[in-house]
């Protein structure tokens, strides 16, 4: 098998599982509707499990576009790979997607709710702001890359790691999921939202593509960040990279706090002209 096949086959596992656990959850229906974001985390941690048992040996199982930048960005990964492994990530994505499309397929029509199942194929912000869910997919994706990275430092006993990654996948959709539904894969993202809307799905609305530039631009920002992240401080050594982020995050708070300030103001200055 190639390693093209092999990150569509992979993706296609990963979606298959991860959108398979959020159909179960959101479909009328379904025996396991309702059971919740433990439930929906816990799936796409064994998804990413799974696809990288799968086709691990093959072509190292990135299965995601945010990775294989963010790899190739720090020399981990040769650049003239990049197009074919992104194309095969998608590719594998869309045929997931299908797939768990035509699993469910009576339960389209039992579903009114069109954000329900959208939400089978893509992810959208629980409070849309367009500067914070792209700060989400950001800081996900970096966090997701830079861990990766640790975890690929450690020793463990062989045949461990697909499952060390399937658990911090669950942990960064636990504990980072909740205000974008961290896709943190422009892949798992793109590829499912194109299935979305070219799929005959009874009563599916529309497929967002207003919002679908974040679940992309924002996790292959977040790779390439928490790739040079680590390179910075673990294989260069350098503590520049540490005060660059706290630099970041000052100027991000000071925006804030202007923002915030000015809105008061404003929304002072209304009321005493209203008054």
């Amino acid at each position: 098998m190639s390693p093209f096949l092999g990150e569509v086959i992979g993706t296609m596992i990963l979606i298959i599982f991860g959108g398979g656990v959020v159909g179960g959850v959101v479909l009328n229906k379904s025996k396991a509707q309702n059971s919740g974001w433990i439930v929906i985390t816990m799936g796409w941690g064994f998804a990413v499990a799974f696809g990288a048992y799968a086709v691990g040996s093959v072509s190292g199982a990135h299965l995601n576009p945010a990775v294989t930048i963010g790899f190739a960005s720090i020399g981990e990964f040769p650049w003239a790979d990049v197009p074919a492994y992104v194309a095969a990530q998608i590719i594998g994505a869309f045929i997931g997607a299908t797939i768990v499309w035509l699993y469910y397929y009576p339960h389209w029509k039992a579903t009114e709710d069109q954000g329900a199942k959208l939400v089978v194929f893509s992810t959208d912000p629980a409070i849309p702001h367009t500067p914070s869910n792209l700060i989400s997919e950001v800081l996900g994706t970096a966090i997701l890359v830079f861990g990766l990275l640790s975890i690929g430092a450690n020793e463990f006993t062989e045949g461990l790691n697909p499952i060390i990654v399937g658990f911090f996948i669950t942990a960064i959709g636990l504990s980072l999921g909740g205000t974008t539904g961290y896709a943190i894969n422009p892949a798992r993202d793109l590829g499912p939202r194109i299935a979305h809307f070219l799929l005959p799905i009874a009563g599916k609305g529309t497929s967002n593509w207003k919002y679908a530039w974040i679940p992309v631009v924002g996790p292959i920002l977040g790779g390439v960040l928490g790739a040079q992240f680590h390179q910075a401080l673990f294989v260069s050594g350098s503590i520049n990279a540490l005060y660059i982020l706290i630099g970041v995050l000052a100027v991000i708070v000071l925006i804030a706090r202007v923002s915030n300030t000015k809105r008061v103001v404003h929304t002072n200055s209304t009321h005493l002209n209203e008054g």
